[in-house]
């Protein structure tokens, strides 16, 4: 498959999704979220894909949010419907019957930060950094970061997130469990596809990934 702003490749076994925006830091733009989409629902389909990792491109963004650009001049309605596109292909992500992996190479914020979630797993560079900005434009996390951030880090810290905008770094998101690993920028794809490869990945219906 071929994407205006996704790089793919499958590689023993395991389909890389790469955001590839980087002059926006990997901003989110709509037609990156329905790429997204689209590329999800392939790897589900594909028998030669047993995992996936999804990372952005450069060393400096993973996902550095929504692209706001788009935000300019729409409707209530176009604003509904976009959040509500977006949860949607988040959700397919947190369900997907094949592990998908976060490798987390820099800024994770906002809809980065949303994306990061709704994977199964998330393995940070040493450099990344996680947080829900939105309030800082007068709105709130709309691909599911609301509820996902409690989940992950409880509801206190949540709030405090959400409220303030703050951003935490890697080592922080670790302790709260935010994220399962930290390691090196040269070390991220290899430490994602090593802990792929361990054999003790589960799917999320507890069956394992090479189907023992």
């Amino acid at each position: 498959m071929t994407f205006e702003n996704l790089l793919t490749k499958i590689e023993d076994g395991v389909f890389t999704i790469t955001v590839n925006r980087p002059d926006k830091l990997n901003a989110l733009n709509k037609l990156t979220v329905q790429e997204l989409g689209k590329a999800i629902q392939y790897a589900k389909e594909n028998n030669d894909v047993k995992a996936i990792i999804i990372t952005g491109s450069g060393n400096k963004g993973f996902v550095a949010g929504a692209d706001i650009a788009e935000f300019i001049g729409i409707s209530p309605e176009e604003a509904k419907s976009m959040a509500m596109e977006g949860q949607r292909i988040f959700k397919s992500i947190e369900d997907c019957t094949k592990p998908v992996v976060a490798g987390v190479n820099g800024f994770a914020l906002g809809g980065g930060c949303e994306l990061a979630m709704a994977c199964h797993l998330r393995v940070a560079s040493e450099n990344a950094k996680f947080g829900q900005p939105e309030v800082n434009l007068g709105l709130i996390a709309g691909y599911g970061g609301t509820q996902r951030l409690i989940q992950y880090v409880g509801k206190t810290k949540a709030m405090e997130l959400h409220l303030t905008g703050d951003m935490i770094n890697a080592n922080q998101a670790l302790e709260l469990g935010l994220v399962n690993y930290v390691t090196t920028q040269e070390q991220l794809i290899s430490r994602c596809m090593e802990i792929i490869n361990t054999k003790e990945i589960v799917h999320p219906n507890y069956r394992n990934i090479y189907g023992n």
